[in-house]
């Protein structure tokens, strides 16, 4: 094996141009690898750990007491498919003041239960102790990190009741209440409601999660079950942003994977042919055949192992602000999302060398068959006779003799054209996909915004803990429109309601006023205009289990309104839905906006409204309100980075097939330059080898990417694009992307048909 070691360190340094192009193609191709792998264990491993730590249920339902008693609800843990279960816990709603605790305000769903612990939704304390007496109330904490001892001791006032002092702040994974009190306590808070806690042996599903809750509900009353809320539900919401950027990371990933391999191959290959003589020499020196194969894949596993480690070191330094990204504003709750999982870069440490060196056995074995005598002689030339038909007929036609020499070379080596054709059809679909998606994330981020600057006004309040608005809402709207610039201002009101019949709390937004672009933020349907009208996001429509049509009602500070989901928006909140100033009158009649945005118009002095947006009331905090989406931003920044790496690759690719080639026809280029080729002919006829090439992979590669752009727009789930948005496809640009192929083949050979253009007769023709 040193006799091994010293043949491939030398062929590695003889070989450096090749050396360097399989480690920058395995370095790209492990970075884009990490970051699929990465992203789709980040979206789902803190979720699935914290939930089975603390054995959340599957599903969480919540009974009608005056038709289910509390022994039936108990006889349901025993149903066959209950893996284990935990209730019935006495369920109430609390009206809770904006600002308490710097909640939002309005319901909030407090369960009665004795212990945190228990078989089935084990809580998690995070400051204090349990409630166990009278007047004792444990807060759910949904964010990140622990609110710290300096809230214990808060009061929350009960209309009927005595007053409740936080005791404790405590997490549930289940999300399965937002308050705790004590078995007694809930008693004197009148419940109407009970839950019970079910794990089943079957939950990966929703037809299973639903099949297993009708049987173990089965013998109870009919109408008692008013609401469920699933573990599936909660991973979805968890996951729900990073979800939405999965579908094209892991197309770029698989994309990456199947251009490194082609071009890996194509590379291995070309240096097998293109090694002949050093094949022969090894094998005359006395290597056996086994030891020729072992000298090739050990020069190709060096390039290949460093690509790996640089490509995986790059992937975990992106990782980072990649996952920041993807989660940002989502309630991942106690579930930290951190570092790419050991598994992902343990995957890709292995398996990038493997795959090179399985792509690497096939042309390996060839040297292996290849007699030492037949090496020698053989040379760099190819073989006589292949494709000569086609060149013949080609010569035949008036084009130029270079052009037709050109076309004709690629027949010469058909494996090693269809491997370059199939990494140049990669690099175009990767170039239409990217095309399609920056087109369609532009029109998303134009969505609703309109002309003119957006203006942010913040009003004080309960929310903020500054003083309201001295005029009060109604003037201080009036005064805000009454400004020199403004177009339009529209009024928000923010608060916590229940849907009826659901565990979690829902934020609402209330909408005030006039925006002349909103229009442009719903996808299907309509806006909301009157009282009893609701528009919400995807994501929140398909946790819910609603569509446009469908009837809820909203609750909040003891009044309800029937609503109806009139229009579904491009993009939304998973836990959030919109809805009319009406609807807001009606559950909260003193209410009031938290905040305003104004609309300037085009070439207002946007500082001067500032300041006189200021000038209105000490306490209004003024800012301008940038006009960047965050996702459009991330979308566009990833699929330009993957872009450039995979076509970077595959014009590695082409630069390998053409210096192959080249090497390879060193002595007929010599022959044709002694008949009088000029340099720039010889140029001509090495980029026309792959231009017609390029042209084939872009006839192929632009609709590969619009069938995947089209796959991609159609399955996110927290944006809903509508037709103008997927529809971004026009003559010319379709034009241009048919001419990708061509571009890609064409800047992979100049080098390449420079060099050829460059090298004299004398050195062609000195080792014949």
């Amino acid at each position: 094996m040193s006799a091994v070691w010293r043949a491939s360190r030398a062929a590695v340094r003889r070989r450096r141009l090749q050396t360097f192009v399989i480690g920058l193609v395995v370095l790209c191709s492990t970075t884009t690898v990490l970051l699929a792998l990465g992203l789709l264990d980040a979206a789902s491993s803190p979720f699935d750990r914290a939930y089975a730590a603390q054995r959340g249920p599957h599903t969480v339902a919540t009974f009608d007491t005056t038709k289910a008693s509390p022994e039936q609800l108990a006889k349901t843990a025993d149903r066959p498919g209950v893996a284990a279960a935990a209730g019935p816990f006495e369920q109430t709603v609390l009206d809770v003041p904006a600002g308490w605790l710097w909640l939002a305000g309005g319901s909030l769903t407090v369960v009665g239960r004795a212990d945190p612990g228990g078989p089935v939704d084990r809580i998690e304390l995070l400051e204090g102790h349990w409630a166990t007496a009278p007047g004792e109330i444990v807060i759910g904490w949904y964010s990140t990190g622990s609110p710290g001892p300096r809230l214990l001791g808060t009061r929350l006032e009960v209309p009927g009741s005595a007053p409740l002092t936080v005791v404790g702040f405590a997490a549930a994974a289940s999300r399965s209440a937002g308050a705790w009190v004590s078995p007694e306590q809930m008693t004197a808070l009148r419940p109407s409601a009970a839950q019970m806690l079910y794990r089943f042996t079957r939950s990966s599903t929703d037809a299973q999660l639903a099949a297993a809750l009708a049987g173990a509900t089965a013998e109870l009353p009919e109408g008692s079950l008013t609401g469920t809320q699933t573990h599936l539900a909660l991973q979805q919401a968890f996951s729900a942003l990073a979800g939405a950027y999965l579908p094209f990371m892991t197309l770029f990933g698989v994309l990456g994977l199947l251009v490194s391999a082609l071009i890996v191959g194509n590379v291995v290959s070309g240096a097998v042919v293109s090694g002949y003589r050093h094949i022969g020499v090894l094998k005359a020196l006395g290597f056996t055949p086994n030891q020729v194969v072992a000298v090739y894949l050990t020069m190709l596993a060096v390039p290949a192992v460093v690509g790996a480690v640089l490509g995986t070191l790059l992937g975990n330094a992106l990782a980072v602000p990649v996952l920041r990204v993807a989660f940002s504003g989502i309630e991942t709750g106690r579930a930290a999302v951190g570092d790419v999982g050991a598994w992902v870069s343990v995957v890709c440490l292995l398996g990038m060398p493997a795959l090179v060196l399985l792509t690497a056995l096939v042309p390996a074995l060839r040297a292996h068959r290849l007699p030492a005598a037949r090496a020698i002689s053989a040379g760099g030339a190819p073989r006589t006779g292949r494709g000569l038909r086609v060149q013949r007929l080609l010569g035949g036609t008036r084009l130029p003799r270079p052009v037709s020499l050109g076309l004709g070379q690629p027949f010469a080596r058909p494996g090693r054209t269809l491997m370059t054709m199939a990494a140049i059809v990669l690099g175009v679909t990767t170039v239409t996909l990217a095309t399609g998606l920056t087109s369609t994330m532009l029109a998303f981020g134009e969505a609703g915004r309109g002309d003119g600057t957006r203006i942010h006004v913040e009003a004080g309040g309960p929310l903020n803990d500054r003083p309201a608005p001295v005029l009060g809402d109604g003037p201080t709207e009036e005064r805000l429109r009454s400004l020199p610039g403004a177009t339009g201002v529209r009024a928000r009101g923010l608060a916590q309601v229940s849907l009826v019949g659901q565990v979690r709390p829902v934020y609402a937004n209330f909408y005030r006023g006039d925006d002349p672009a909103a229009a442009g933020r719903i996808a299907r349907g309509r806006e909301a205009r009157a009282a009893g009208e609701i528009t919400a996001g995807p994501a929140f429509l398909t946790q819910n289990g609603l569509k446009l049509g469908d009837r809820v009602t909203l609750a909040m500070n003891g009044r309800q309104v029937a609503a109806t989901v009139v229009g579904e928006l491009v993009e939304g909140n998973a836990r959030a839905l919109d809805a009319t100033w009406q609807t807001f009158r009606q559950l909260s009649p003193e209410a009031s906006a938290a905040e305003y945005e104004v609309r300037l118009a085009v070439g207002a002095d946007v500082q001067a409204y500032v300041e006189a947006a200021e000038a209105v009331d000490p306490d209004l905090r003024v800012s301008v309100l940038d006009a960047r989406n965050a996702a459009t931003v991330t979308v566009v920044a990833f699929s330009s980075v993957f872009t450039v790496l995979l076509s970077t690759v595959a014009a590695l690719g082409v630069f390998n097939t053409v210096l192959l080639s080249v090497r390879e026809r060193r002595r007929d280029l010599s022959m044709l330059k002694s008949i009088g080729m000029t340099p720039r002919q010889v140029v001509a006829m090495t980029v026309t080898s792959v231009a017609g090439v390029g042209a084939v992979g872009g006839l192929l590669g632009v609709p590969l990417g619009l069938i995947a752009h089209r796959l991609i727009v159609d399955h996110v789930g927290v944006v809903s694009f509508p037709e103008s948005m997927k529809d971004v496809w026009d003559a010319p640009l379709v034009a241009g992307l048919l001419l990708a192929g061509v571009a890609i083949a064409v800047l992979g050979a100049l080098v390449p048909a420079r060099s050829a253009a460059r090298m004299t007769i004398a050195s062609a023709l000195h080792t014949e």
